[in-house]
């Protein structure tokens, strides 16, 4: 299989070079199910597990290979697995904080490209989801596209996409229908050869539909919706890498019915840029358009420049935010463990983002 399929550019074969001259091979992991692995390279896709070095240097999940890493590989001997050794730097990652009262950091994928927020156009569709899952693509530092399915359920899907336009500003929005493959063919115009895109989007919105129209043939089970409440089942028990005939990989994800923040510095910004552009009329620069006296952001809500439901959602994410960076600090002072890396230029296994 040449490499550049899945990805693998000059800047990848630099950062390998190390590994490479320790006699180790490059691969992507494409699927991960506790700590067992199945990784594709040059020569084909190999069943594998990490070595306990690795498993002990990275002592938080978040840090251990997830969908989407190149890593370092050896054969065993006599065998078709193969031991991961080393994982490379990711360049791009989509994180969220695990569900309940731990935090801690879960990477759903890695170094994507293309980040297919799919919603669905009937009773399930929210608008304060989408600008929730915007803030975790931005700041993973991939690329967003809102994808609305289901457009045969829509009666009035111009408003509709009207109202998603005004929360994504610049972020593309495609109306589609999984089910009878309508505006489907607009997804392959963000793939292409080494690029990579994964779904995300909440039960029964239909992604792994999607990922079938790409691929022309049934690779994803998918689970009919309750007809009382429109809401779905978990399609997706784990994430793979697929992939795409015309070019291109897509990774599915199980439904997400809750998705808390973990870390989201420029994504807050880049997901509200409306909001920033006001900001900069504000007498304080650190103004947190809270209760500051001379806030643009306020004086904006007050004469409907801003619409109030749009400054509500930004300031309770960014209130999410506040006490997930208390929580994390907390954590760090009570366990000796690594702090857990968001995105960076240069993975390393213990800093902060």
């Amino acid at each position: 299989m040449d490499l550049t399929e899945l990805g693998w550019d000059a800047a990848r074969a630099a950062a390998f070079e190390p590994h490479g001259l320790a006699g180790f091979q490059p691969a992507r992991v494409a699927h991960e199910d506790k700590l067992s692995y199945v990784v594709v390279g040059a020569d084909g896709d190999h069943p594998a597990l990490i070595t306990g070095r690795l498993r002990h240097r990275f002592r938080q999940d978040a840090a251990l290979p997830k969908v989407g890493d190149w890593v370092a590989v050896a054969a065993v001997p006599g065998e078709s697995k193969v031991v991961i050794h080393e994982v490379l730097p990711r360049r791009t990652v989509l994180v969220r904080k695990v569900t309940g009262k731990v935090s801690e950091a879960q990477v759903i994928v890695s170094n994507i490209d293309t980040v297919f927020v799919v919603q669905a156009m009937d009773s399930t569709f929210s608008a304060r989801r989408i600008e929730r899952f915007l803030v975790m693509v931005h700041e993973g530092g991939a690329r967003p596209v809102v994808v609305m399915n289901k457009l045969d359920l829509c009666e009035n899907p111009e408003a509709l996409v009207k109202q998603v336009r005004g929360l994504s500003l610049d972020t593309p929005v495609l109306t589609v229908c999984a089910k009878t493959g309508k505006g489907t063919g607009l997804l392959r115009e963000h793939l292409g050869t080494g690029r990579t895109a994964v779904f995300v989007g909440t039960s029964g919105v239909g992604k792994s539909s999607l990922i079938n129209r790409l691929m022309g043939e049934k690779v994803e089970m998918t689970l009919q919706v309750r007809e009382k409440d429109s809401k779905g089942r978990h399609a997706t028990m784990w994430r793979e890498i697929h992939p795409v005939p015309s070019g291109g990989l897509v990774i599915d994800t199980p439904g997400m019915r809750e998705f808390q923040l973990w870390f989201a510095d420029e994504g807050l910004d880049e997901a509200f840029p409306d909001i920033v552009l006001l900001g900069v009329g504000c007498h304080f620069r650190d103004c947190t358009h809270a209760a500051e006296p001379g806030c643009a952001v306020q004086d904006a809500v007050e004469v409907g420049r801003l619409p109030r439901v749009r400054y509500d959602s930004f300031q309770k994410l960014r209130q999410e935010l506040v006490q997930v960076v208390i929580a994390r600090r907390s954590s760090r002072r009570s366990d000796n463990g690594r702090p857990v890396p968001g995105r960076q230029d240069a993975w390393d296994d213990g800093g902060d983002a």
